[in-house]
C-alpha cells in the first residue's frame, strides 16, 4: 500500500534537509566517539583521541552513505557492496589503531597497562567493528527507508499521473474533429474509391484498438508504438494534400519496451502546427537504439506564417513531468526551432 504524499515526513524526503540530516548523523557519531574515549585520557590527549575516534566513525559512515549505497547497494550489487564496506571499515581500523595506541601510551590514564597492549588484538578489533557496525547498519537502514519512501512517492505520483493521462487520452488523443474528418473522407471514398475507403477505415480501426487496448498496459514494444505512429501519419497523409512523412529505424527496435503513447504528443504537435495547403509540409521521425539508449527525433516543417501557438506551456510541462517520473535523470529532451523547421531530440536510457 502506498504512503500518501501528505504523510511522508519532509525531513527525510526533501533535499533542503540534507544538511540537517548530515548534522544529526554527525552528532550521533560524536556521541559514540565520546563514549569510546571519555574516561581513558588526561589533558590534551583526550582531544587527540576524540578526533581520531570521530574520524574512524565518520570515514566508513559517510563513505557508505554517499558512495557505497548509491553506487552499489541500490543498484543490486550486494556482493560488491559488502566487500567494499568491509574494505572501508578495514582501512579505517588500520589508520585508527596505531594512532590511538600512540595516544594511549602518551596520555592514557592506564599508561602502564596500555603501553604493552597490542592495538591489533582481537578484542580491540572486534570492539571497533561492533561499534562501527552498529552505526553503519543504523545509517544504512535509515537511508534505505528514506529512499524507499521517495520511490513510493514517485510511484504514487506516477500512478496518479498515468490514470489522469489515460483518461485524458481517451477523451482527446484522437479529437472529435480528426475522427469526423476521417469518417467524412471514408464516406466520400465509399462512392468514389471503395478500396481506398476500406483501407482508411482499417487503419482507423487499428489505431482505435491500440489506444483502447494496448495503451492501457504499463509497457509496450517500441515496434508497436511505431506501428501506431505510422498509421496515424498515414491517415493524415490520406486526408491532406502536399504532405509527406518518413519514419526511420536503426538498431534492435523490436525488443525494446517503452511506456505506451510516449511519442504521440510530439507527433500531434508536429501535425497541429504544420498545416500548409499551398506548400509541401513534412514530418520525419527517427528511432535509433544503440548502447542501451533509445534516441528519438521528430522534425517537421513550419509554414511561412507559423501558428502563434507553440509547443509549450502546460502541454510541454506535462510531457517533461511524465518523462521525469518515468526516467528521472536517465533522459534528456532538447528542442530546436528555426524559421523553417521544428525539431525534438529525446534520449532515453533503457
Amino acid at each position: 500500500m502506498s504512503i500518501k504524499n501528505h504523510e511522508n515526513p519532509r525531513f527525510l524526503l526533501t533535499p533542503n534537509f540534507n544538511q540537517v540530516r548530515n548534522v544529526i548523523t554527525f552528532l550521533i557519531i560524536s556521541f559514540f566517539a565520546y563514549q569510546n574515549v571519555y574516561d581513558n585520557f588526561i589533558g590534551e590527549g583526550w582531544f587527540y583521541a576524540y578526533l581520531t575516534s570521530l574520524s574512524m566513525f565518520m570515514f566508513p559512515v559517510f563513505t557508505n552513505l554517499y558512495i557505497l549505497i548509491p553506487r552499489l547497494l541500490v543498484r543490486n550489487k550486494l556482493s560488491l557492496y559488502l566487500w567494499a564496506l568491509f574494505a572501508t571499515v578495514a582501512i579505517g581500523l588500520l589508520i585508527y589503531c596505531p594512532i590511538v595506541h600512540y595516544i594511549f601510551q602518551k596520555y592514557g590514564v592506564l599508561t602502564d597497562i596500555l603501553a604493552n597492549e597490542n592495538p591489533y588484538s582481537l578484542i580491540n578489533i572486534l570492539y571497533a567493528i561492533v561499534m562501527i557496525g552498529m552505526i553503519t547498519i543504523g545509517t544504512t537502514s535509515v537511508e534505505l527507508f528514506r529512499r524507499w519512501m521517495i520511490y513510493d512517492r514517485q510511484i504514487t505520483e506516477l500512478e496518479k499521473n498515468t490514470m489522469q493521462s489515460e483518461l485524458q487520452q481517451l477523451k482527446n488523443q484522437i479529437n472529435p474533429h480528426f475522427l469526423f474528418n476521417m469518417l467524412n473522407n471514408a464516406n466520400i471514398l465509399v462512392k468514389e474509391d471503395p478500396d481506398e475507403a476500406s483501407r482508411l477505415l482499417t487503419k482507423l480501426d487499428d489505431m482505435l484498438r491500440y489506444q483502447l487496448n494496448d495503451s492501457a498496459r504499463q509497457e509496450v514494444f517500441l515496434s508497436a508504438d511505431i506501428h501506431f505512429l505510422t498509421g496515424f501519419l498515414e491517415l493524415e497523409k490520406m486526408r491532406r494534400d502536399h504532405f509527406e512523412y518518413l519514419i526511420s529505424k536503426e538498431g534492435d527496435v523490436n525488443n525494446v519496451k517503452i511506456p505506451p503513447l510516449l511519442f504521440i504528443p510530439f507527433v500531434e504537435n508536429a501535425i497541429k502546427h504544420n498545416t500548409d495547403s499551398e506548400n509541401l509540409s513534412y514530418i520525419y521521425l527517427y528511432f535509433r537504439v544503440e548502447r542501451e539508449e533509445l534516441i528519438f527525433t521528430c522534425e517537421n516543417s513550419k509554414p511561412p506564417v507559423s501558428a502563434k501557438k507553440e509547443f509549450g506551456g502546460l502541454g510541454l510541462a506535462n510531457i517533461r513531468r511524465r518523462l521525469e517520473l518515468l526516467y528521472g535523470d536517465n533522459h534528456s529532451l532538447q528542442i530546436d526551432e528555426t524559421e523553417t523547421k521544428y525539431r525534438i531530440h529525446l534520449r532515453l536510457k533503457l
